[in-house]
């Protein structure tokens, strides 16, 4: 398998993730259920997490292609930009779902301002999603094209973004210094949650910690959108490298991660004093591992590949 079977194989969970996660939460909504809305916002953050890896092996695929005969260099830029926009939207959505399951733990209640923010960022991405999907089948199927003629490329934001990375030296040595601080943030506090779950500092419950997974989910937003415009910089630098489809692994595996310290009542159930079940020191020393992996590959990055 190759990044164009897997991009194949994930491209369409974005748009029909968005369909069922979206569907879900409008009917949430009307229905006025706890329950549906929980659900909801989980299948919503997952597609969050998919779409990272969908828009990373878009690229595989794009150099496998691109020389094929009949393949629309302009309309594959077009189908790349629009996607690109779409990952933003997605994410956005994803933060502030990842917010309402907190907001949840920590409130009992969803505000009535993050439900309509969450609303109008699923119908802005839906839209977008639909037509990123539409222009990626138009790629191979010239049958389905509204003119078999060369198109002209639409507003190409992830070239436009790559070339403010690698056109302005000060735009990657600042992405990088808010990289290294969005992972200083993020890591800081996971470490000490999951340092909490292992019986470390015991004289604090695991409640009172919970002010403090916002700046963690600050500080992975931070990593994304930075590690993002990475990517648009130089992506033949990344979909060459076998370290970083690791480090992405992780990533997404630790985001699920947390999803369990978010919403599952185990952990919340810790006092002062006490110790917390197997399960959940299962779950914070699996935490531990993967983001010393994430970082371990991170760092690896220039020296294994050969991409570099």
């Amino acid at each position: 398998m190759d990044l164009a079977h897997l991009h194949l194989l994930l491209n369409h969970f974005p748009t029909i993730g968005m369909i069922i996660g979206g569907g879900l939460f409008v009917v949430a909504l009307i229905a006025k259920s706890t329950d549906l809305k929980l659900a909801s916002l989980v299948v919503l953050l997952g597609i969050a997490l998919i779409a990272i890896p969908t828009y990373v092996s878009g690229n595989g695929a794009q150099d496998a292609i691109k020389a094929l005969p009949g393949v629309s260099k302009s309309l594959i830029e077009t189908h790349e930009g629009t996607a690109f926009v779409g990952l933003g939207f997605m994410e956005l959505l994803g933060a502030f779902a990842w917010l309402a399951l907190w907001q949840y733990r920590r409130l009992a209640r969803i505000p009535n301002w993050n439900l309509a923010v969450i609303l109008v960022l699923t119908l802005l991405t839906f839209s977008v999603m639909v037509r990123a999907s539409n222009l990626g089948g138009e790629i191979r199927h010239q049958e389905i094209r509204a003119s078999p003629a060369e198109v002209t490329p639409e507003f190409p934001a992830a070239r436009t973004v790559g070339a403010l990375m690698t056109n302005y030296q000060w735009m990657w040595a600042t992405c990088e210094t808010l990289h290294f601080v969005g992972l200083s943030l993020l890591l800081g506090v996971v470490f000490l949650v999951d340092l909490r779950v292992l019986g470390v500092i015991k004289g604090v419950s695991f409640a009172s910690l919970h002010r403090l997974l916002p700046w963690a989910a600050l500080g992975f937003g931070v990593n994304v959108v930075t590690g993002m415009m990475f990517f648009a910089g130089i992506p033949n630098q990344y979909i060459h490298n076998t370290s970083f489809y690791w480090k992405l692994a992780m990533v997404l595996l630790a985001g699920l991660n947390a999803v369990y310290f978010t919403l599952l009542d185990q952990p919340w159930r810790l006092g002062p004093k006490e110790d917390a079940p197997f399960t959940a020191k299962i779950a914070a020393a699996s935490a531990m591992l993967l983001w010393a992996g994430v970082m371990y590959c991170g760092s690896m990055l220039p020296f294994l590949g050969n991409a570099f």
